[in-house]
């Protein structure tokens, strides 16, 4: 037993050595995959599964890695890594190189073993598929989970049914049948139905099983004409099913051994007819037993208790069977080589009756048994008891009969009889036929021998001259021709040998061995004396032909020799090819029938017969290509006729021309070693195969000098080409330098007009923006002289408003004195006291009205300088923010030469900056001293009013007290003369009852007296406020004047600050 590990590779060899298993256990292979990490592990097979040629088995393990194993080529390939544990797998699809894998995730997807792609991605499912069964066409699939079955087309993977059913009820199998249109469905509860596939109606329902032998069923088996379903559970009974007549017909009951069957799987067999009788059954102690369901004998078992099987399939062809065992290896069984009741032909169908010699026995001492096949023993009589014997033929009575006697109990004359009634052999049995009649002895190991060997060189390039389409057609006509050659010599060089074989190979192409002995035996009987003139034709033979031809048919022979037509061209490709150019695969094979089956001279005779036959058409050919064409084409002829032409001429035929004369009778090819074939000129084919050795040897000298020629050659072309390439490559890049550098020129002319484009509109726009930035200064100039020249009219408005306003009120004033003085005149006590208190109102009025505008001047004064500072603070910043934009932009736009430039220009606007700066400095310092003169002016100024105010206050306050003093005592004295005048009044009252004009004026002399004091005094206080109010009013002009002139300058100074500094630089230069 040879053991594979897989390991890492992806591909290689199943064995190393031809197997050749054992008949104890018939192990071809076992097959392991192990990892090679750090801590190795066996990875386990799950899931097997053939093809339909039988040759090709595909199996994946846990961990999603899908092998196609090649029995036929001895090839492993790695076509898929799913990543995850397949549960089910499918690999006889209708195009072959496709396969189904079910996968843990619940869906089904196809794979191509050949691109290992992806085909499709089927999904439905909601829990394990463990069953995928494809119908016989390929096109459709059933796909089985626990609760569901789906039916899905192959050719477009869609689904097309779906089998629901309720949750109380699981699925065991949902299956199509073996070459059929229906599908089975077997249940949990022992109910099985069929399907119509088409249709998907229900054709018929098993009954139940008998309740005396009542099992659950798990497992099913069909055989593969469809016509038994085999059942099984836990319990070692078989149910065997008829499906056409829908009933339970045998129960099988295995060994005790055997509590619970897994796995049930038929047996095919080449001459069953598709009726298995061998059943394959799996138990639970991991022992598969090959049972035969008709005779309930145990065959074979394969699988022990030590290594137990785990699940097994059988190939369509029943030679292999692929068994996952239970420590996850894979174990490839060859089946012929467990047992030899598989394949058996069957029993002849003529049975022979033997009479028994007079003088030996009596035929009433005994009975015989008509047996197929063996002698019997004679039954003894009742009466008489004799000793039995096996009866022996007389020698001298078969020996005439012993060519006619065949293996398997067949008898040529028999068969003989059997073909020229029905013209042909059955085709079930054709090949068992012609392997009896040719006695085949097939020699395992003499064409292993041959075989192993390998291809003959005379056939390396056999596919250049004989392209044949199919591949394993080819590699079988290869192998043949290669073992021919090997086994003799002269079969290298025989040119017509592929021709002679083909149709062979074609119809053996499935047991090699076969078809090698039924050529070499062809050869050795019907291919006599064809290499005595090698390497020409065989010209005995072919005169042997001419011959009988001449005798036959002189007319046709003459009409041959009229128009040069040798027997080279109307026999020798009709021998060489056999036949198979000018007959159709039924006729030929009905020809060969009655070859086997008559005399080596019986193919030379069909050469004849098939030109006498065509006399009509070969008549009425003239030319050489027609007679060529006719013998290479087929033709429309009715073989039967042929061969009863072959028939005719075998019997008719003088024996002095007869090729049986000639030709010897058929010689078998012998048992345990193949007999040596030199029946050719030796000396000629040594010395071919001398010659075509040397020319071997010359041709392998020519070859490996040119070889070596071609490699340098090859070295030197490649040189070249290098040497090209890379002055093409060197020329390529000095191109694409020039076209750079070109590029570059262009980029760089471009750059420099585009900065001399941009250098121009900079200057454009630094011009606008000069202009405008002129304009807009002239424009802000403008408004801010409108700002201070109203500024200054609502300055002179408000003084102007305000000296009228002064004007008003010392004319409402001197309105007022006026009145006073009239209404002084009524009243004088009160004038006095409202004229005090309107002095002081008006005293306080002014000097409110002083303070105010003061304290208005001040603020202006301050608001002004401010505005001042703040345009200056302003225009500097703007200044300073477009020359840094001016210098960033330059800096940006120009080269070095511009950048020194533009310093130097910086730093001669620093410079003439920094002058101007240092003018507005002088200019504001001198300002701030005009403006500390101005203001010590108007302190000293104020303090010297402020001495003034106070010594008016005080001479003021001592004046009212002086006032008050006065009028203290002018009261008391006007109250005591009132009093008096009162009183002097009231005694005057008494006496005279009414008063004269005179005394009343003389009564208001002294009061007149006071008024005229009191005016006197109010003169002289309103000629001290007018002169007051005459010097303030001069001193506010010339304070006005001096601010407006101080305006004036400060005007000048600042526009002439604002003016640029290049403006400078061109008014100095």
């Amino acid at each position: 037993m040879q053991s594979t590990d897989l390991g890492n590779k992806e591909s290689g060899k199943l064995w190393h050595r031809k197997p050749s298993p054992a008949a104890r256990d018939g192990i071809i292979v076992n097959i392991i995959h192990s990892t090679s990490d750090y801590l190795p592990k066996v990875l386990r097979f799950l899931n097997v599964a053939f093809d339909s040629s039988g040759d090709c088995v595909i199996a994946g393990d846990h961990q999603g890695n899908i092998y196609v194993f090649d029995l036929y080529g001895n090839r492993f390939n790695l076509v898929q890594r799913t990543a995850q544990a397949c549960t089910a797998l499918a690999f006889n699809l209708r195009r072959k190189s496709e396969f189904l894998v079910a996968l843990a995730d619940y869906s089904i997807k196809c794979f191509d073993t050949v691109t290992k792609e992806l085909v499709s991605w089927m999904r439905g499912h909601e829990s394990s598929v463990f069953s995928i069964s494809v119908h016989a066409s390929g096109r459709y699939a059933i796909t089985t989970s626990s609760d569901t079955a789906q039916l899905w087309d192959l050719d477009t993977f869609q689904r097309k049914r779906k089998l629901n059913i309720l949750q109380s009820v699981g699925i065991q199998k949902v299956f199509f049948l073996p070459l059929s249109n229906t599908i089975l469905s077997c249940f949990k509860d022992n109910s099985i139905f069929a399907w119509e596939c088409d249709t998907l109606s229900c054709r018929y329902q098993l009954p139940a099983p008998p309740e005396s032998s009542s099992i659950l069923y798990k497992v099913f088996a069909v055989t593969r004409d469809g016509r038994i379903l085999a059942a099984g559970g836990k319990s070692n009974h078989l149910h065997l099913w008829c499906l056409e007549a829908k009933q339970l017909f045998r129960i099988i009951q295995m060994p005790t051994k055997v509590r619970a069957i897994r796995h049930l799987e038929f047996l095919p067999d080449s001459f069953d007819a598709g009726s298995n009788q061998v059943l394959g059954v799996l138990s639970q102690d991991g022992i598969m037993r090959f049972v035969n369901i008709q005779t309930c004998k145990l065959l074979f078992e394969i699988g022990s208790l030590d290594e137990g099987i785990s699940s097994s399939v059988i190939s369509p062809h029943g030679r292999y069977i692929a068994s996952i065992m239970e420590n996850g290896s894979l174990n490839i069984y060859s089946v012929q080589a467990l047992t030899q009741e598989i394949n058996k032909p069957p029993p002849p169908l003529v049975k022979v009756i033997e009479d028994l010699p007079k003088s030996k026995l009596n035929s009433g001492d005994l009975k015989i048994k008509v047996t197929t096949g063996r002698v019997q023993r004679p039954a003894k009589s009742r009466e008489n008891k004799i000793q039995t014997r096996i009866l022996k033929q007389d020698l001298a009575g078969s020996f005439e009969n012993k060519e006619n006697e065949l293996s398997d109990g067949l008898n040529k004359n028999r068969l003989q009889v059997l073909l020229k009634g029905y013209g042909e052999y059955p085709m079930k049995y054709r090949m068992f036929i012609w392997r009896s009649l040719l006695q085949l002895p097939e020699n395992h190991t003499a064409f292993s021998s041959l075989e192993d060997k390998g291809v003959h060189v005379a056939f390396l390039n056999l596919q250049k001259k004989y392209p044949i389409k199919s591949g394993k057609l080819l590699r079988v006509l290869q192998r043949t021709l290669s073992a021919l050659a090997h086994w003799s010599a002269i079969f290298s060089d025989t040119p017509y040998l592929p021709l002679l074989a083909f149709p062979f190979v074609k119809l053996f192409q499935n047991n090699q061995l076969i078809c090698f002995e039924v050529v070499a035996t062809l050869i050795i009987n019907w291919c006599q004396h064809w290499f005595e003139y090698f390497p020409n034709p065989p010209i005995n033979i072919l005169s042997m032909i001419e011959n009988v031809l001449a005798f036959h048919d002189k007319d046709l022979l003459q009409h041959f020799i009229d128009h040069d037509i040798t027997s080279q061209l109307y026999a020798w490709p009709l021998l060489e090819t056999v036949f198979s150019e000018v007959l159709t695969r039924e006729e030929w094979l009905k020809l060969f029938d009655n070859v086997f089956s008559n005399h080596p001279s019986f193919l030379l005779m069909t050469v004849v017969a098939y030109n006498i036959c065509s006399r009509a058409p070969l008549l009425n050919c003239s030319l050489k290509d027609d007679f060529e064409y006719f013998f290479h084409h087929r033709n429309n002829l009715d073989i039967s006729v042929i061969i009863r032409e072959v028939y005719h001429l075998m019997d008719t035929t003088p024996t002095d021309i007869h090729p049986k004369s000639t030709l010897h009778v058929f010689v078998a090819l012998t048992k345990g070693q193949y007999p040596v074939f030199n029946q050719y000129p030796k000396f000629i084919v040594d010395y071919q195969t001398q010659e075509r050795e040397r020319i071997r040897i010359d041709e392998l000298d020519y070859l490996r000098e040119r070889q070596m020629v071609e490699d340098m050659q090859a070295e030197v072309d490649q040189q070249r080409v290098e040497d090209e390439a890379w002055y093409q490559k060197q020329e390529l890049l000095r191109k694409a330098e020039e076209t750079r550098r070109e590029l570059l020129l262009q980029e760089e002319e471009k750059m420099i007009q585009q900065r001399q484009r941009l250098a121009s509109v900079k200057r454009e726009l630094k011009v606008k923006e000069m202009h405008l930035q002129d304009a807009t200064r002239r424009r802000f100039l403008k408004l801010q002289q409108d700002q201070r020249e109203m500024e200054l009219r609502r300055l002179d408005d408000e003084i102007e408003r305000k000296v009228h306003m002064r004007d008003r009120e010392i004319a409402t004033t001197a309105k007022d004195l006026e009145m006073r003085h009239l209404e002084l005149e009524s009243q004088k006590r009160h004038y006095e006291k409202n004229l005090i208190r309107n002095q002081e109102a008006v005293a306080k009025e002014m000097r409110e009205d002083a303070n105010a505008f003061r304290r208005k001047v001040d603020l202006e004064e301050h608001m002004f300088h401010k505005l001042i500072e703040t345009d200056q603070t302003q225009n500097q910043k703007t200044q300073e923010l477009i020359e840094e934009n001016l210098a960033k932009a330059e800096q940006a736009c120009l080269n070095a030469d511009w950048r020194i430039q533009a310093l130097h220009k910086q730093r001669c606007d620093d410079l003439q900056r920094n002058e101007c700066y240092q003018e507005v400095a002088r200019l504001l310092r001198e300002n701030r001293r005009k403006e500390t003169e101005v203001l010590d002016a108007m302190m000293g100024e104020e303090a010297k009013k402020w001495e003034e105010a106070k010594e008016k206050d005080f001479h003021l306050k001592s004046e009212k007290k002086a006032l008050a003093l006065a009028d203290a005592s002018r009261k008391w004295f006007l109250e005591k003369e009132i009093n008096d005048a009162l009183e002097h009044a009231e005694h005057l009252y008494s006496k005279v009852p009414s008063y004269p004009n005179g005394q009343v004026a003389s009564s208001g002399a002294p009061r007149t007296s006071q008024l005229d004091d009191v005016s006197e005094m109010d003169s002289s206080t309103c000629i001290s406020l007018n002169q007051r109010r005459i010097q303030w009013d001069t001193t506010e002009r010339d304070l006005v004047e001096r601010v407006r002139n101080l305006r004036q300058r400060l005007t000048v100074q600042a526009r002439n600050r604002r003016q640029p500094p290049h403006l400078l630089a061109t008014q100095r230069a």
